[in-house]
């Protein structure tokens, strides 16, 4: 509902979001996933901004699109089949989601700069405020939430 008083627009509450934007991706694995779940993520950062009115930097937008690179190219080098990237916000976080159907949870591997490889989820908890991992029926989920306020 909007008002108008003396020709300004004075939006209401009912013109604001009340529940977080969501959107879901189904990949398969085949070649040019990675690059299409990052198009898909900066296609739902456009909207964020657009519906949320989000002001989403650089900085933020860099560490959503290098989440999602990570966590998509763990479930399709370590999974058996079918991925899903799950993204939710709002105009202050992000949350992404990749579903597999390998059961087995990712490790941690302790900080070591010389080695080579297997630095994926150590990259995810350097941007993510907040990192988890579950077993899902099929699989499991590796979720990761991103401030988009700048911090």
């Amino acid at each position: 509902m909007t008002y108008r008083l003396d020709g300004v627009v004075i939006p209401t509450g009912f013109d604001v979001p009340v529940e977080p934007l969501r959107r879901a991706a189904h990949f398969t694995g085949e070649p040019g996933c990675i690059a299409e779940s990052r198009h898909f993520a900066a296609q739902f950062l456009d909207q964020l901004r657009t519906e949320w009115c989000a002001t989403i930097g650089a900085k933020a937008e860099g560490a959503v699109l290098l989440v999602v690179s990570e966590l998509v190219t763990n479930a399709d080098r370590h999974s058996d089949g079918p991925y899903i990237l799950e993204l939710e916000g709002t105009d202050s976080a992000l949350t992404v989601a990749v579903y597999d159907s390998n059961g087995t949870l990712p490790r941690v591997f302790p900080r070591d700069p010389q080695r080579i490889g297997r630095h994926g989820l150590e990259i995810v908890r350097a941007l993510a405020r907040e990192v988890g991992v579950e077993r899902v029926p099929v699989g499991k989920r590796v979720r990761a939430v991103i401030d988009l306020t700048g911090g």
